[in-house]
Formats: C-alpha cells, structure tokens, sequence
C-alpha cells in the first residue's frame, strides 16, 4: 500500500507562503524555507508595531497640546490637571486636533481650565 502524503495539503499550505513572498528579494521570494523565515519576522514587525503606533499618536498629540497650551502660558501637566479637576472628558486625540485645526474651540477649553470668562 502507498503512503499517504496528503499532497493537495501540504502543496497548498507552500503556496500561500510562497504567495505571500511575492515581492522579495531573491530567494526571499523564490526559496519555501527562507520565504517562511522572512514571512513570519515580517508578522512579528508588523504585531509589534501595531502596537507602537499607538504609542507613537499619543506623544505626538501631547507634543501638540503642550505646544497649544504653552502660547496661553500654561504647561501640559497643569492643563491636563485642569481638565481632570473640571470634569472636561476630553481625550488627548480631540484635543491635539481641536489645537491643530479649530484654535478658537481650543483657546476656550484652555481660558474654562484656567477659570476666566
């Protein structure tokens, strides 16, 4: 009796690797076992720095809010301390956008903070 390879299987699971591969460099692209290797480190960049985006956003928007809120004369940590004291649930992506693009909204969040009219 024949052994059993369970060849339509095996072929397909190469062939997505090797699909996948496509656009590599060299045996990258052309070789199974070096296309799996460089396969599988290009997920695990791509795991690792789905959540280093996120990390990534977030220093940029308290890079911009500080920026806002240094022009009215105050720091990042007493504005974000202000925020927490009034109960203003604004989170740091609406708030870096409303310094960006809408100064005036920003400007009132900032004088409702610090307690001026």
């Amino acid at each position: 009796m024949p052994r059993a390879t369970n060849n339509p299987a095996s072929r397909a699971r190469r062939k997505k690797i090797m699909l996948a591969a496509r656009g590599y460099f060299g045996a990258r692209s052309k070789v199974y076992t070096v296309a799996k290797n460089t396969l599988e480190k290009g997920w695990q960049y791509a795991y690792r720095d789905r959540k280093f985006k996120k990390r990534l956003y977030r220093r940029l928007w308290i890079a911009r809010i500080n920026a806002a809120v240094r022009a009215e004369g105050l720091n990042y940590s007493r504005f974000i301390h202000g925020l927490a004291e009034k109960n203003i649930g604004l989170n740091r992506k609406v708030l870096a956008d409303l310094a960006l693009n809408n100064p005036a909204t920003f400007k009132a969040v900032v004088n409702a903070v610090i307690g001026k009219a």
